[in-house]
C-alpha cells in the first residue's frame, strides 16, 4: 500500500471512494481503546456509582453529537479537511485557529491513548513474564507503540481505515469478553468510596456529563473532515453521512466509556484505572487485554497522529504531510512521559478535556452557523490560497483574516475559560453558575450569538474572488 501524499489539498472526485459504512467503521473502530474506555472510569473517580456514571455519560454523548455530527457535511462540500474549510468564514488565514485547536485536542488525546495503553501493557507483562513495572520498562513499552503509531499514521487514510474495519469487528469481541471477565467482581461491587469531587451530586455529575460525555464528541470537531473529504456528494446524499456520522460516534463513544465505568467499579478502581484493571482480570483474559491494549491504542493515536499531520501542515505549509506527522509524534510522545512521571491522570485528563471544550465548542458552532448561511456551497479553489502561499479570493476578508468571527471565538472562548470548573483551575464566573460548569454552553452561546449579531448579511461563500500569487493572476 502507499504512503498517502494528500495533504489538506483538495481531494479530486476520482479519489473520493469512500462512503457512510467506511465513516461509522473508523468511528467505530479506532474507538474501541482504552484511550476513550478510561473516560468511563472518570465519573467512578469523580465519587459517582453505576446508574449515575451511566446517566451523565450517555446524557454528555448525546448532546456533544448533536453539536458534532453535523460538522461532517462540511468537508463533504469542500473535499477538504474542517480546518481549512473553516477559512470560509474565518479567513484563509483565520482559519489557523480551526488547526490550532485540533491539533491541541489531537496531540492530547494521542498522548493520552499512549500513556493508558502502555500502562496497562506493562502491568499485563508484569502478571505473565514477571516483568519489572519501573521506568525503564515504561519507557520501552511507550518507544514501541509510539513507533507503531507513526508508521500507521505516516502511511495514512486507507491503511487507517483498514485497521479501523478489523478493529471494529475484533475490539467489540474483546470488549464482550471482558464484560464475562469481570462479571463477578461487577456482581459485588459497591458505589465508588470517595466523596463527591464537587461536594454534591449534580454538581458531579454536570461535571462527569462534560468531562466524560460531552468531550468524546467536541474531541471530533476538527477530525470529522479528515473522514468526510474522501466521500463524494455526488454518490453519498448530506442525510445518509450523517446518520453514519451520528451512528459512528454514538457507538464509538458509549461502547467503549461504558465499558471503562463497568471494570472501573469492578475492579475498585476509583483512584486509578490502569492497576486495578489487571489485578482484577482473571488469568485467561490477560492476553486478550494485552492483545486490546496494544492494537486499540495504535489505531486510536494512529488516526489522532494523522489529524495532527495535517492540521501541521495546514499551519506550514511548506512541511510535507509526512515530516508533519513525524514532528508532532515526537510531541506526543514526549507529553506520555510527562503524563506518566510527573502527572495525577485524573487531574490532568479532566483539566485537559475541560480547557479545549471551551475553546474548542464557539469555534465549532461558529463554523456550523456560516455553513447552514452558505448552504454547502464553497469555493474550494479560493480555500487553498494560503497552502498555495498566494493572496486574494473570496475568503480573503481582512489580509487572510475575518476579524468578526476570530473575535467572536476569542470572545467564547474566553466566557468558557472564565466557567470552567477543573481541578486544577476554577473560573470567575463559577460564582454566578452556583459552582457547576457551564463553560460548554455559555461558551457556545456568547461565541455563536456574537458571530450572528456581527455578521448579519454575511455573503454566501461560493462568491468567486481572485487568487493573486507572485507574477501570477488566477480566477477561483
Amino acid at each position: 500500500m502507499p504512503i498517502e501524499q494528500r495533504g489538506v489539498d483538495t481531494i479530486p472526485e476520482a479519489e473520493r471512494t469512500s462512503g457512510p459504512r467506511d465513516l461509522v467503521a473508523i468511528l467505530l473502530g479506532s474507538n474501541l481503546c482504552l484511550g476513550v474506555i478510561v473516560f468511563g472510569w472518570l465519573p467512578v473517580s469523580f465519587g459517582l456509582g453505576w446508574w449515575a456514571s451511566v446517566s451523565s455519560v450517555v446524557t454528555g454523548t448525546l448532546v456533544g453529537v448533536a453539536v458534532t455530527a453535523p460538522l461532517a457535511l462540511v468537508s463533504l462540500r469542500t473535499a477538504t479537511n474542517l480546518s481549512t474549510s473553516s477559512g470560509a468564514f474565518f479567513g484563509v488565514r483565520g482559519r489557523l485557529v480551526g488547526s490550532v485547536v485540533g491539533l491541541l485536542l489531537s496531540l492530547g488525546y494521542t498522548a493520552l491513548t499512549l500513556w493508558i495503553g502502555g500502562d496497562v501493557i506493562v502491568g499485563v507483562l508484569a502478571r505473565l513474564t514477571g516483568l519489572p513495572t519501573g521506568g525503564a520498562a515504561h519507557t520501552a513499552v511507550y518507544a514501541v507503540l509510539a513507533a507503531c503509531t507513526v508508521v500507521a499514521a505516516v502511511y495514512g487514510y486507507r491503511l487507517l481505515l483498514r485497521l479501523s474495519k478489523g478493529l471494529a469487528v475484533g475490539m467489540t469481541l474483546l470488549l464482550a469478553l471482558g464484560l464475562a471477565a469481570y462479571a463477578g467482581d461487577f456482581g459485588t461491587a459497591a458505589v465508588p468510596e470517595t466523596p463527591y469531587l464537587l461536594g454534591s451530586f449534580w454538581p458531579t455529575w454536570v461535571l462527569s456529563a462534560v468531562a466524560a460525555g460531552l468531550s468524546g464528541p467536541i474531541a471530533f470537531i476538527t477530525l470529522l473532515g479528515d473522514y468526510t473529504r474522501y466521500i463524494s456528494p455526488a454518490r453519498h446524499t448530506s442525510k445518509s453521512v450523517w446518520r453514519a456520522t451520528c451512528l459512528g460516534l454514538v457507538a464509538g463513544l458509549l461502547l467503549p466509556q461504558l465499558f471503562g465505568t463497568y471494570t472501573a467499579l469492578a475492579a475498585r478502581g476509583a483512584l486509578d484505572y490502569a492497576g486495578p484493571l489487571v489485578a482484577a482480570s482473571p488469568a485467561w483474559y490477560l492476553v486478550p487485554l494485552l492483545i486490546a491494549a496494544t492494537a486499540g491504542s495504535v489505531g486510536n493515536a494512529g488516526l489522532m497522529l494523522y489529524s495532527m499531520g495535517l492540521d501541521l501542515d495546514a499551519i506550514l505549509p511548506r512541511a510535507s504531510r509526512t515530516a508533519a506527522t513525524l514532528v508532532v509524534a515526537a510531541v506526543a510522545t514526549a507529553f506520555v512521559f510527562l503524563g506518566h512521571f510527573l502527572t495525577d491522570a485524573q487531574s490532568a485528563m479532566t483539566s485537559f478535556v475541560l480547557l479545549l471544550t471551551a475553546i474548542g465548542t464557539p469555534w465549532a458552532v461558529i463554523t456550523l452557523i456560516g455553513h447552514v448561511r452558505c448552504r454547502g456551497g464553497y469555493d474550494a479553489e479560493a480555500l487553498q490560497v494560503y497552502n498555495r502561499r498566494a493572496r486574494g479570493g473570496v475568503y480573503w476578508f481582512a489580509a487572510g483574516w475575518h476579524p468578526r468571527a476570530t473575535f467572536s471565538w476569542v470572545v467564547g472562548a474566553a466566557v468558557g475559560l472564565a466557567a470552567v470548573s477543573t481541578p486544577l483551575y476554577e473560573g470567575p464566573l463559577l460564582a454566578l453558575t452556583g459552582g457547576v460548569d457551564c463553560s460548554f454552553v455559555l461558551s457556545g452561546v456568547v461565541g455563536g450569538a456574537l458571530y450572528a449579531v456581527l455578521t448579519p448579511g454575511a455573503r454566501n461563500a461560493q462568491t468567486p474572488g481572485t487568487v493573486t500569487a507572485p507574477g501570477v493572476s488566477a480566477k477561483v
